[in-house]
């Protein structure tokens, strides 16, 4: 997918991203899309977000979900207790897992290979896709392994992917004001690059708004891009797609500490995420899928983001606790919400798993043929 010397460069996206009209911007976007993906159909995703403990010593400034060893409501989940909860997923025809928590120094290596196991024998037709980088380097911190070590036991136990969580900004000015105790931007590289080498499913995410400039945000990408490039290349395995959102300030440390600052220096509208979504499709020439963040911007917005270079919805993200954490009201979609917002912009919806694999899917209760009018094509 790479295209030569036709590659944008960070100094043309950062142009891009300051100066070119929105609306021309999503209109490249949108053709880059169509190139890679078609001009058809959109995925989506039915799965549920399991977290599995809420304890953590990082401390990020913009997380309300986290509580500190000791906090009297910190809680840790059994095996039965996350079984229980895929049973519910299977129940609705989900395909996958998404589980996370926080840096926990009270589970050594055994509770994390038991839990998969466990999950394996008992639900083995659902893709495990757990922890996150930060969790992972957490892990090797209790236990005394590398971090590659500890993810060749997660995958014999039975993970088939490590999610893209933690990254925010791989800019290491900025990640030292919003969450000092976090890993660098390099761990998070190399421990994603360590998954991609033993063929783990991974994704790359990005979190804006911290007050970041544009040369931080394309700073960013470059970074995901080259590792792309880098794991392609030598393992045949990379990051299957790019998603991104607006850090969310309402009930978080970071949000308060800032509050009597300019508000328009810190977060981010409809307007600059869609411009960020667009310059994702044009810079990521090796990753083939942008997904759209509805939790975080709505259906309608998600929407014109599969106007403007995304091609993927997420997914239906049955109990999502982290990110509703910080402000945001909802957070679940049925699958019928998912597949109409897909039809009104335009699109087939189709299901996936989590390597992008289509699954057989229901007709979705809107019909194109059924709506009085056109999508909107721009914002």
């Amino acid at each position: 997918m790479k295209d030569g010397s036709h590659r944008l460069t960070p100094e043309q996206a950062v142009t891009l991203y300051r100066d070119a009209p929105l609306h021309s911007l999503r209109s490249a976007a949108n053709l880059r899309r169509k190139q890679i993906n078609g001009d058809k159909e959109v995925t989506y995703l039915i799965d549920r977000n399991i977290n599995y403990t809420n304890i953590c010593t990082i401390n990020c400034q913009f997380c309300s979900f986290y509580r500190p060893p000791g906090h009297a409501e910190t809680y840790t989940q059994t095996i039965d207790e996350i079984s229980q909860r895929v049973l519910e997923l299977e129940q609705i025809q989900g395909s996958r897992i998404l589980m996370q928590g926080g840096v926990n120094p009270e589970l050594g290596i055994d509770y994390y290979t038991k839990l998969l196991k466990s999950l394996r024998e008992l639900h083995p037709t659902i893709d495990l896709d757990c922890f996150s980088p930060i969790e992972i380097e957490g892990i090797s911190d209790v236990t005394g392994m590398s971090t590659l070590e500890v993810l060749k036991h997660l995958k014999d136990a039975g993970m088939h992917g490590l999610p893209g969580g933690g990254a925010e900004m791989l800019v290491e000015e900025v990640r030292k004001d919003v969450s000092p105790k976090k890993g660098s931007p390099d761990n998070w590289l190399r421990v994603m690059s360590e998954a991609q080498s033993l063929g783990l499913i991974t994704s790359a995410t990005n979190v804006f708004g911290f007050g970041e400039t544009f040369e931080h945000r394309v700073e960013h990408m470059r970074r995901i891009r080259d590792l792309q490039d880098e794991s392609v290349e030598k393992y045949s395995n990379g990051f299957t797609s790019f998603v991104s959102w607006p850090v969310q300030l309402e009930n978080n440390t970071y949000g308060k500490r800032n509050r009597g600052r300019n508000r328009v220096e810190l977060g981010a509208g409809p307007s600059e995420y869609l411009r960020h979504v667009a310059v994702s499709r044009l810079f990521f020439d090796n990753i083939a899928h942008i997904q759209a963040s509805w939790p975080t911007m709505g259906l309608s917005i998600a929407q014109m983001a599969l106007l403007g270079g995304a091609d993927d919805a997420g997914s239906t993200m049955m109990e999502e606790n982290v990110v509703s954490a910080s402000g945001t009201e909802k957070m679940e979609a049925s699958e019928s919400e998912l597949q109409n917002a897909i039809v009104r912009a335009g699109y087939v919806p189709r299901r996936r798993n989590s390597r992008y694999d289509l699954l057989d899917t229901p007709s979705p209760e809107t019909q194109l043929k059924d709506l009085a009018a056109p999508p909107p094509t721009q914002f």
